[in-house]
């Protein structure tokens, strides 16, 4: 059963009604989101998590959220889990309701990890690549376009992924029209030359990661050589592993790229989990 916390630490039944048909949230996706992955107890890149929320908050012009009050929702929740070692904590903060005193939304729910997700960090993806529509320089010059802010206007990143299954794959590489690789509907991408991890800058419009900034702190200490910098399309044919990393789904290797078979990187994945993993 999830679990529902409100801002004030008041745990909500998540099978009864909540918000309401006004919030703007609701009415026009106007809110911003986190999912936390929790295992064990242990909530992963707290910190991180919280900083890129008000981050999001700051780029929609909304209050910024409080700390307390989410750190008191999220203390609710692990205290009346019962369910298995790993959660999904979601943390929703939205404008409020239309026409209020601008007064947010706020709540943290709990969720297990799905099936499907499981699976896929075991055996791996298929995804294909899709034109987001955007070159590589739209969000400097467009900033009320929201690229990078974790909203919850999140309707193409699910057209996007429900495209993939009609292509025989599970997941998307968004592009840009002049070549670049931005990031997946719901993960960063890393790809691995050697001892060289690469992924996308957020300057292009994309969510900064912190399962991926979790994983090049550890890649560096161990001697990797990690960079956050412009990867064409083109280069990724030439790499040792394509991996998406997200809380949720951790780090994920893709083994089939635009439905062509990419190189076993079993093992590489294997190295990278461990480093994930010595974070914690």
């Amino acid at each position: 059963m999830p679990v529902l916390a409100l801002l004030d630490g008041t745990i909500a039944d998540p099978t009864q009604p909540l918000i309401r048909v006004d919030d703007l949230g609701l009415m026009r996706g106007d809110g911003i989101f986190e999912t936390v992955l929790v295992v064990d107890g242990k909530p992963r890149e707290l910190g991180p998590h919280f900083d890129r929320l008000v981050r999001s908050a700051a780029m929609l012009d909304m209050p910024e959220p409080s700390r307390a009050d989410f750190d008191r929702a999220t203390q609710a929740v692990l205290d009346n889990w019962t369910g298995g070692s790993e959660i999904a904590l979601k943390w929703v903060y939205t404008r409020g309701i239309e026409g209020g005193d601008g007064t947010p939304t706020g709540f943290a729910l709990g969720l297990e990890i799905s099936e499907t997700v499981q699976r896929q960090r075991a055996t791996g993806i298929a995804a294909i690549t899709l034109d987001r529509g955007f070159d590589s320089d739209v969000a400097q010059r467009a900033p009320w376009l929201l690229l990078g802010a974790k909203t919850l206007s999140y309707a193409v990143n699910m057209a996007a992924l429900r495209e993939a299954a009609r292509r025989g794959a599970e997941e998307v590489i968004f592009t840009t029209p002049d070549g670049f690789v931005l990031e997946g509907p719901t993960s960063t991408l890393i790809a691995v030359y050697g001892k060289t991890l690469r992924t996308p800058p957020a300057t292009i419009g994309i969510l900064p990661g912190t399962t991926q900034a979790a994983l090049f702190r550890a890649a560096e200490r161990e001697g990797w050589s990690v960079k956050t910098e412009p990867v064409r399309v083109s280069e990724l044919a030439e790499a040792d592993g394509l991996f998406f990393a997200s809380s949720v789904r951790k780090i994920t290797r893709l083994h089939t790229l635009d439905g062509t078979a990419l190189p076993d990187s079993t093992a590489v994945h294997s190295e990278l989990t461990r480093l994930y993993d010595s974070e914690y």
